[in-house]
């Protein structure tokens, strides 16, 4: 049934107009086509993640026109917001043309916010803190991000920390097919498609670049790269790079910190064979920003920083830090927008505030990345790609509860430094996660004729160790060791306190096996594949009187099949169809009991074992017109999506004393819409202008379960729209660039976001409107094309949530399907970034 909803999809639409604006008033004589030197077209595999299957800078001649040190060749469409796709779906790319031209040191995501499909959101300017991002209404822990061919994403909460990742002047291009993933993607979470970034090579000739910039917020970041060149009479080259930045948080008195290497090596040789490595290493001293409930967000705006303001319940009267006093009606808690600045009450009192202080919210962080793609050409017809890598990271999010009164079920007291603690006093607890990932995807791919096959194997091994201990906290707030290494908080039986404790071993098993063959001459070409995953979790939760028991052993097996059609009409147009199935298997923490223990209802976070995978069978139709001046495409969608995952709290009794909350299938989901975008080459001497779209009617397909104790009920929650899925977005890019004087003004609207599966909280739409401007000098003695630029993001300075956190099925108290109320709970969400200016300064050498 499956296979068959996967091969059934709707017609192509019907377009038209679009090449007519080729017809565009010609550009300046320095400003002909480029000529480029490609290869006969060829199938697209379907499996193109590995940086080896990419053509590669520096084997592409682009003949009359100049390459800058940066990569910049002010030639690129849409100033380097499209680039020409051959794949059988949907994919969109930035390229260096408009990645230099951001502010340095911007995350990925930030740099492919104006692409069709991605909605994405900054708590600050800089990227420091990371982003926030979905596709076609799917968040981030439902796609697969991939650097130089590795995944990314965390392999237990299949989070994607983009403030950790890659340097932005090592990123020649970053991919985004917001569809499905592709045959050969290393990932278990990507229902809601890929985002694959890859780094620049290494340069044949020795040399280097830097910059240094400063701007709002005290943003300070310095950044140098240094080339071998050729080494001695081989192709093989080198880089290594680093760079520091320093900013103040935007919604607290924290400084974020962000220390940041990497290196890569290539050697290439003969015909098609490339070995590279790829080494990346990060060193985050962060701090959290707070998640805000819309009553919060309506009486504090962005926040106070300085002051210390103590949590108002629903139905008190509370004072303001002016002195006023206000009745809080809103049915939520108001709380600070940002974490407070001031540890304890000025007044002496004691209050869950205190719990506030911004000190007791960090979230330090180490990674390694290492990742070795290679591509070896054994005879003419067979070739074997290979990409080995290992992914290290260990790390905390701090927070601060009072002193534990139950080792499990059983009430008992402990020791700080031998010393009684008195209960309700605070404890610093860092949530502390340490993984351990290698892993390889290999492929061997051979070419007969007109026909292609592929066949390959993803393994992968790896251990997260995850643990939550409590240390001191002195005097003045800070804790005795942000990374919970102190003395901690042992029970009188002798044994640590642990918020949580468990250790997840992930083997992953992967076969798949792609065919292509490619018809009158290579006008047509038709591929099918098949992905077959076998994920096995071996879990151990080392925490006593435990729901679930302490081992737990689940195995996952998903078959994912995928089809295609592409046709050539002319050397501009084309139009394709595909279909594919993706899964995302349970995060590891929906296994665990975790938490504060509650006699009646043990642990707050109950443990699930019985989860499905998350499906998505999605279609695509799409066509795209490739000119030498004007380049678009236009992509309908449609795809169903079942078991959706969803967080919900269980109340135990009608008051709610006891509870406990715990991960379920939500249900499905069914989802149709258009991507498009347009953009051109320089036209009008120089402009290079791009404009995105995107439709989305995403529906929830199930009503969901809701309530506490005697009041539970489904919620009509069917047809209605689904959350964090704006229906509307619209990108827009204008780019100047003479080889001189340089600019670029975009902006990006996104419509209103539900933050509830019952449509009765939203965030409010948005424009966000950036500003860039810059000048290139020539070459001054050593100093390559020295330039200096100003960057401006959100320049109206518009205050406004970016995107839902905690995404929720009812704010308001709503009727149930039985006739029960079920009460409403408040969503919380991001603060997105205000107003920036950056200045910077680069050259290369």
């Amino acid at each position: 049934m499956r296979l068959a909803r996967l091969l059934s999809t709707s017609a192509l639409i019907a377009l038209g107009t679009v090449p007519a604006l080729a017809a565009t008033a010609p550009s300046a004589p320095d400003h002909k086509p480029a000529r480029h030197r490609e290869a006969a077209a060829a199938p697209s595999m379907m499996g193109n993640t590995a940086p080896t299957d990419e053509v590669h800078e520096e084997h592409v001649a682009v003949s009359g026109h100049r390459k800058y040190f940066d990569g910049v060749t002010r030639r690129d469409v849409g100033g380097g917001l499209m680039q020409k796709q051959d794949a059988a779906k949907s994919v969109s790319s930035v390229s260096r043309d408009f990645i230099e031209k951001q502010a340095p040191g911007q995350d990925p995501m930030q740099l492919i916010s104006l692409l069709p499909g991605a909605n994405v959101s900054s708590s600050d300017p800089a990227g420091l803190t990371g982003s926030h991002m979905s596709s076609r209404g799917l968040d981030q822990t439902q796609m697969g991000f991939t650097l130089e061919g590795f995944p990314i994403n965390d392999v237990g909460s299949f989070q994607t920390y983009s403030q950790e990742i890659v340097d932005s002047e090592n990123l020649q291009k970053v991919n985004l097919a917001q569809g499905s993933a592709d045959l050969d993607s290393p990932h278990l979470s990507a229902t809601g498609g890929v985002v694959d970034m890859y780094m620049i090579d290494p340069k044949m000739k020795a040399g280097g670049a830097f910059d240094v910039s400063y701007g709002s917020y005290d943003y300070t970041r310095g950044f140098l790269r240094l080339d071998t060149g050729k080494i001695g009479h081989t192709n093989l080259r080198a880089y290594f790079s680093g760079s520091y930045a320093t900013e103040d948080a935007v919604h607290s008195e924290a400084t974020n910190r962000k220390l940041h290497a990497e290196g890569k090596i290539v050697n290439d040789w003969g015909d098609g064979n490339r070995v590279s490595l790829a080494i990346v290493g990060n060193r985050l001293y962060n701090y959290l920003n707070r998640s805000v409930n819309m009553a919060s967000w309506d009486e504090y705006g962005l926040g106070v920083k300085d002051k210390y303001i103590a949590p108002c319940s629903a139905g008190a009267t509370c004072t303001r830090p002016n002195g006023t006093t206000f009745k809080n009606n809103t049915g939520a808690t108001i709380s600070n927008t940002v974490y407070n600045g001031v540890y304890k009450d000025p007044d002496g009192k004691t209050t869950k505030g205190d719990a506030d202080y911004y000190k007791f919210h960090q979230n330090p962080f180490t990674n390694i990345y290492v990742s070795a793609p290679s591509t070896f050409k054994l005879t003419d017809h067979l070739t074997l790609t290979e990409t080995p890598y290992f992914w290290y990271g260990s790390g905390s999010g701090g927070g601060a509860y009072a002193v534990p009164t139950s080792y499990g079920a059983t009430s008992m007291g402990g020791t700080l430094e031998g010393k009684g603690v008195a209960k309700g006093t605070l404890l610093y607890e860092p949530s502390i996660t340490t993984t351990y990932r290698p892993g390889a995807v290999t492929k061997l791919t051979l070419t007969t004729g007109v026909n292609r096959l592929m066949v390959g194997y993803w393994f992968e091994y790896s251990k997260q160790l995850q643990t939550g201990p409590a240390t001191g906290i002195g005097a003045d707030g800070t804790p005795w060791d942000i990374w919970g290494g102190a003395a901690n908080y042992l029970f009188n039986n002798g044994q640590t306190y642990q918020y949580r404790y468990n250790l997840t071993q992930t083997r992953v098993h992967t076969m798949f096996i792609g065919d292509s063959l490619s018809l009158l001459n290579n006008k047509l070409t038709i591929e099918g594949g098949l992905k077959y995953a076998i994920v096995t979790r071996d879990a151990h939760n080392m925490l006593p009187d435990t729901s679930t028991g302490p081992y737990i052993k689940k195995t996952y097996y998903e078959p994912l099949p995928t089809a295609s059609i592409r046709y050539q009409i002319n050397p501009e147009n084309q139009i394709f169809i595909s279909g594919a199935t993706n899964f995302r298997m349970p995060t590891n923490y929906s296994l665990f009991d975790a938490g504060a223990y509650y006699k009646g209802s043990g642990y707050a976070t109950h443990g699930i074992t019985n989860l499905n995978p998350e499906i998505s069978i999605s279609e695509e139709a799409g066509w795209r017109y490739t000119g030498s001046t004007v380049m678009a495409s236009i992509t309908y969608f449609h795809y169903d999506f079942t078991n959706r995952f969803f967080s919900q709290s269980q109340c135990m009794d009608d008051a709610c004393s006891n509870y406990f909350s715990n991960n379920i299938n939500a249900g499905g989901q069914t989802t149709n819409g258009v991507d498009a975008e347009i953009g051109t080459r320089p036209i009008f001497y120089h402009l290079r202008p791009y404009v995105s779209f995107e439709y989305v009617d995403a529906r929830t397909t199930s009503n969901l379960k809701g309530g506490s104790g005697t009041a539970i009920d489904y919620l009509p929650t069917k047809g209605k729209f689904a959350p964090e899925t704006p229906k509307y977005q619209v990108g827009f890019n204008l780019d100047y660039d003479d080889g001189n004087l340089f600019g670029a003004y975009n902006l990006k609207y996104v419509a209103k976001q539900y933050s509830t599966f019952m449509n009765d909280e939203a965030v409010p739409s948005y424009v966000r409107m950036n500003l860039t401007v810059g000048y290139r000098f020539h070459n001054v003695g050593f100093l390559q094309s020295p330039n200096i630029k100003l960057n401006i993001t959100n320049i109206a300075n518009k205050h406004y949530l970016g995107f839902p956190l905690g995404v929720q099925t009812n704010a308001s108290a709503t009727k149930g399907i039985f006739g029960n109320m079920v009460k409403g709970t408040a969503p919380t969400y991001a603060i997105a970034a205000p107003f920036a200016a950056t200045g910077s300064i680069s050259a290369g050498f």
